[in-house]
C-alpha cells in the first residue's frame, strides 16, 4: 500500500506502508542504532516523536518478549528504507510487520533515510505526517497542523498510574518514573536495592514516606519546562536524601538547582555518542534519547562533570555539597554501549 511522509515545511516522501494503516503525527527525529530497535520502539522518552532509523535494514533478527523497555511501545510512528520480511534469529517470535500491525504502530518504508536525515540535521527536527488514507499534501499539511497545536502532557502518558515495588536487599531507593525504561529498574535490581516506582506526580511527603536512602530521578519524553510542579518536589528533596538524575530526570534536578535548558536543533538520539569524564579523563561512548539540553549556566555550588565532544553540551553533573549526581546519557543503554554504567555503583556508594 502506498504512503506519504510530509514534513511541516512542506517537504513529502512518499513511501510504502507497513504496520497499521491509517494517519500518524508528531516530532520526526533521527536514531543512528544499527541494532536496539525493539528497545528504541518501547523506550517511553520517544513518546510523541516519530523515528528515522538511519541504519538502512531494519527487522532482520526479529521481535521477542525479552527486549521491551517498556510495558508497550511508545513511538508515534517508524520510519525505514528496508523493513525485513524474514527475520532469522533463535530468539525471534514475531514478524516486523506483525509487531507493527499487533501495536498500532503507522510506519512507512522504502524512502531515501539519509536524504531525511540530512533534511532533519539541516533545518532542525520538526513536526510530520504519515497518512496511508490521504495523498493530497494541502490537506495533510492542514492536519498536521492542527495536530501539532493540541496540548500533549507526555510524562502523564507514559508514567506509572500507582506505585510498584520491586523488593530488593539492599538499599532502598525511591524511583520518581517519568517514563523509565526497564534497564533502569534492572541495573539497581542488579544492584540488590529495594526499589520503590512512584509515579511522576507523587508529592514531597508520599516520597519521603517511603524512608528512602536514594532517590533516582527517570528519562521520560518531552520539554522538562512542561513540569513545575516536578521541578517544586525536587527543590524540596534537594539535601534531603541523595539523588541521581538521569536525562529527563538530570534535566529536571538541573532546573531545580537554578539551571536553564533549551531546545537542540536535531538532539541527540543513538548509540555513538561520545561523552568526556573530566573526573576520571575517559571518553566514554554512550546511548543517548534526548531533544532538550541545560546551559551552562550554574551556580558555583555545581561542578559539570561530564560533556560532549561532538557539540559540548553538558552531559553530566554533580553538586559540590550536596549528594547529587546527575547524566544526560543513559547508563543503562539498552541498546547501546554499556561503558557508564558504573554511574550506578557511583550512586550506591554515594547513598553509602
Amino acid at each position: 500500500m502506498k504512503s506519504v511522509l510530509v514534513l511541516e515545511d512542506g517537504t513529502y516522501f512518499p513511501g510504502e506502508a507497513f504496520g497499521q494503516q491509517g494517519e500518524t503525527s508528531g516530532e520526526i527525529v533521527f536514531n543512528t542504532c544499527m541494532t536496539g530497535y525493539q528497545e528504541i520502539t518501547t523506550d517511553p522518552s520517544y513518546n510523541g516523536q516519530i523515528v528515522t532509523m538511519t541504519y538502512p535494514l531494519i527487522g532482520n533478527y526479529g521481535f521477542n518478549e525479552e527486549d521491551n523497555e517498556s510495558y508497550k511501545p511508545h513511538v508515534q510512528g517508524f520510519i525505514v528504507k528496508e523493513l525485513c520480511d524474514y527475520p532469522n534469529n533463535w530468539r525471534n517470535t514475531m514478524l516486523p510487520d506483525d509487531y507493527f500491525r499487533k501495536h498500532n504502530i503507522v510506519g512507512i518504508k522504502g524512502i531515501d533515510t539519509r536524504a531525511l536525515t540530512q533534511h532533519i540535521r539541516r533545518f532542525g527536527s520538526m513536526f510530520g505526517i504519515i497518512s496511508t488514507e490521504c495523498g493530497n499534501i494541502d490537506m495533510l499539511m492542514d492536519k498536521l497542523n492542527q495536530k501539532k497545536s493540541e496540548p500533549r502532557n507526555l510524562v502523564m502518558e507514559v508514567t506509572a498510574k500507582t506505585p510498584i515495588h520491586r523488593q530488593g536487599s539492599g538499599k532502598k531507593v525511591v524511583l520518581l518514573d517519568f517514563g523509565v525504561k526497564y534497564n533502569i529498574i534492572r541495573s539497581l535490581e542488579k544492584r540488590n536495592c529495594d526499589v520503590y516506582v512512584l509515579p511522576a506526580f507523587s508529592t514531597f511527603e508520599e516520597i519521603m514516606s517511603c524512608n528512602p536512602d536514594g532517590i533516582l530521578l527517570s528519562n521520560g519524553p518531552g520539554d522538562p519546562q512542561d513540569l513545575p510542579f516536578v521541578k517544586a518536589t525536587v527543590q524540596k528533596l534537594l539535601g534531603k536524601k541523595p539523588i541521581l538524575g538521569i536525562c529527563l530526570g538530570h534535566q529536571l534536578l538541573g532546573l531545580a538547582l537554578g539551571g536553564t535548558t533549551y531546545k537542540l536543533k536535531f538532539g541527540h538520539h543513538g548509540g555513538n555518542h561520545p561523552v568526556k569524564d573530566f573526573i576520571t579523563g575517559r571518553c566514554y561512548i554512550t546511548s543517548q534519547n534526548h531533544n532538550f539540553a541545560l546551559q551552562k549556566d550554574f551556580s558555583s555550588d555545581i561542578e559539570i562533570t561530564h560533556l560532549n565532544v561532538n557539540d559540548n553540551t553538558v552531559e553530566g553533573f554533580r553538586h559540590k555539597t550536596m549528594p547529587v549526581i546527575s547524566v544526560q546519557y543513559h547508563p543503562e543503554a539498552a541498546p547501546g554501549p554499556q561503558d557508564s554504567a558504573y554511574i550506578f555503583d557511583d550512586f550506591i556508594k554515594m547513598i553509602g
